[in-house]
């Protein structure tokens, strides 16, 4: 029996994955979390085999949370089940240790098959973010500018910023104009939104 966890923050999409999975005879939700803070507890707690999380979640983001369970509990396989089909968060979740990613209108014949192969120890990936995730490459923004984009996505102003940081105002601008190019984006909006549309500002 393959012991599941599901960290979902949409109880419905959550409560759906597990009866759809507890139908499998050999696969067995054993935990359900709606908090990536909340994901290695439970994995610890009870014993889980394989951990099906979630991108974006409250508390940890999913690949942070697959990043700490790789850390405490390493015999925890990580496939991540979600909305957001964004090669950069593809990129991101298999550098934190997830053996799989797929999307959610996966058919429940092939997620309970993606399952099993993850508890077997192969690599799960859905094929059009793969191919989409070699053509569009790593990430063109610098840690810091990053880190100045994630908190513009609040919209904040330049200062606000800057006090968030612990920045100077002239640098926090300097780091906006040279993330806008980057993304060939025409505003710091549009720059945020392109960052997040290609997974580029998970922790």
């Amino acid at each position: 029996m393959i012991r599941l966890l599901l960290a979902d923050d949409q109880a419905l999409v959550r409560g759906a994955m597990a009866a759809l999975l507890d139908m499998e005879p050999d696969l067995k939700v054993v935990a359900e979390v709606g908090r990536g803070d909340e994901v290695v507890d439970a994995a610890l707690a009870q014993g889980a085999d394989v951990a099906l999380l979630d991108v974006e979640m409250p508390g940890l983001d999913g690949v942070a949370a697959a990043r700490a369970l790789r850390t405490a509990a390493p015999g925890c396989r990580v496939l991540m089940v979600t909305t957001f089909g964004r090669a950069g968060y593809l990129r991101q979740a298999m550098a934190a240790g997830a053996s799989g990613f797929i999307v959610k209108d996966t058919p429940a014949r092939q997620l309970a098959d993606a399952v099993r192969r993850v508890h077997e120890g192969l690599r799960v990936v859905d094929p059009a973010l793969a191919a989409q995730s070699l053509a569009q490459g790593d990430s063109p923004l610098t840690e810091r500018e990053t880190d100045v984009l994630r908190a513009a996505r609040d919209g904040g102003t330049a200062a606000d910023i800057a006090r968030d940081l612990s920045l100077s105002e002239g640098t926090v601008r300097n780091h906006l104009s040279s993330a806008i190019g980057k993304t060939g984006a025409r505003t710091r909006a549009e720059a945020v939104r392109l960052a997040l549309d290609n997974g580029w500002l998970l922790s």
